[in-house]
């Protein structure tokens, strides 16, 4: 059997055959959000590598044979940004015109850029569209934006509100759809999950525009270890790290698991070795390992309703990327650039992340020009009749019936004791209620997502291989 793997794969494909749980691998999920390389729960399973050839035995149980037909690199062409921009004109337009020829695209839109630029591509090539945007319920709106957007490209326009507790009537359904390789409040979708099959035949979704289209924020000479602090910081959520600390000490592991997987992320990101530019290592290493195990994961509620398609993902964008010089990345440059020149009415609507100021002058989020509209939106919040909701876990999370439930599944429910005790989970559960919500959410959330794991997925994923 061969298979030839994405260079941003969409979705997980496993060989192997699950065997004793991986707890080690488990507590780097705890920890960071999303599993490491080719890890899984199991001994024995690992998910195929991004960018390779594969022959598999037929039974999907055994490699034999590995081979890397697209390495990461930094090979830039100098030329000025006008030609980039026109380049990448090119190859995103040609990209979603193959991608959506033919189809009603469903289009979520938000403030920021990528979106943006997919509702430029789709605009300027006439390609009919039917797009939405949410907002949560007492708080975060990106319809505000997005509306804007999709009056001036004269686009169909719906939008949807998050409900307080919508996870826990659906939380089973999304246990089965990410294979809680992904932990539940991140796919805010699923609150409207069933509406979106009636908005269009596909998905053009924006996501990892963001990683592409711009720097790392380092120096192009710094070191492999500040490229690894980089890392960690940006990988680790501080409570998943307190929180895998106490597993792995509960467990008996040797050493600690800082070390660990310190030790991992350093390996995998002297393997890329890309010694011209850290901006273009870091890249490839999020695009590797945090694209596909992350990013690509939550992508399977779009997919569990209509096909999907995302341009910055495809190999020809990879590729083009790597060509470019760092400094043109840097600050989101092309994107911009290509936004004014294919449409600038969008280009002098509000830029979410930072307003009130839009691409032509965005330059100027800076004190003192920014200072009016910080004090009227401070003042704005500590007016407010309730706390202003800008995290969906505030809203499954927070109140009696969300507590209630939450309770359940981290105590009542809860099969896998001899992994997390009950004592782990008590302890971070009242540093969630008695300290700090904002901090201790994520602990929170990845104790939600082994409780499903192993009162649903375990047994399942174990009946399938007797």
């Amino acid at each position: 059997m061969k298979i030839t793997t994405d260079i941003i794969p969409q979705e997980q494909q496993f060989v192997g055959t699950p065997q004793d749980l991986d707890y080690e691998a488990i507590c780097v999920f705890v920890a960071a959000g999303f599993f490491l390389d080719g890890d899984t729960y199991y001994k024995g399973l690992e998910v195929l590598k991004p960018g390779r050839h594969y022959e598999l035995d037929d039974k999907r149980t055994t490699i034999r044979s590995e081979k890397t037909y697209f390495k990461w690199h930094y090979t830039p062409k100098e030329r000025p940004l006008k030609q980039i921009v026109a380049e990448f004109a090119d190859v995103f337009e040609t990209i979603i015109k193959e991608q959506t020829a033919g189809k009603n695209v469903i289009l979520p839109l938000s403030g920021g850029l990528d979106s943006r630029t997919q509702a430029v591509a789709l605009k300027h090539l006439n390609i009919p569209v039917q797009s939405y945007s949410y907002a949560f319920t007492g708080g975060h709106d990106e319809t505000k934006y997005s509306r804007r957007i999709a009056a001036t490209c004269d686009f169909p326009f719906q939008d949807f509100k998050v409900p307080e507790g919508y996870l826990w009537t659906v939380i089973k359904s999304l246990s089965e759809i990410n294979n809680c390789y992904s932990e539940f409040t991140h796919p805010r979708q699923m609150a409207f999950k069933d509406q979106y099959a009636s908005l269009g035949d596909v998905f053009s979704l924006g996501h990892w525009g963001d990683v592409l289209f711009d720097d790392m924020g380092v120096a192009e000479d710094c070191s492999t270890e500040e490229q690894v602090a980089l890392l960690l910081k940006k990988i680790l959520k501080k409570d998943g790290l307190l929180l895998a600390e106490s597993i792995w000490e509960s467990q008996g592991f040797s050493g600690d698991f800082i070390t660990y997987f310190k030790k991992r992320i350093t390996n995998l990101l002297v393997d890329i070795n890309i010694p011209n530019s850290a901006n273009a290592q870091i890249r490839a290493f999020k695009s590797l390992y945090w694209a596909p195990r992350w990013t690509s994961i939550n992508l399977s509620v779009f997919q569990a309703v209509r096909p999907i398609t995302l341009p910055y993902y495809d190999a020809r964008m990879c590729d083009f990327i790597c060509g470019v010089p760092e400094q043109y990345l840097a600050g989101r440059q092309i994107q911009i650039a290509y936004i004014k020149l294919r449409m600038p009415a969008l280009a002098k609507l509000t830029w979410q992340a930072q307003r009130p100021f839009n691409l032509y002058n965005y330059r100027f989020n800076k004190i003192p020009y920014n200072l009016p509209y910080r004090i009227i939106s401070k003042l704005q919040r500590l007016t407010a009749s309730r706390p202003y909701v800008q995290r969906n876990w505030e809203l499954q999370f927070i109140g009696k019936n969300n507590d209630t439930a939450l309770q359940h599944w981290l105590f009542n429910d809860f099969e896998g004791d001899e992994f997390v005790n009950i004592t782990i989970r008590k302890e971070f559960y009242t540093l969630f209620k008695e300290t700090d919500r904002v901090f201790y959410s994520h602990a929170v959330s990845m104790l939600l997502t082994l409780s499903l794991f192993f009162k649903y997925k375990l047994v399942e994923d174990l009946n399938q291989n007797c």
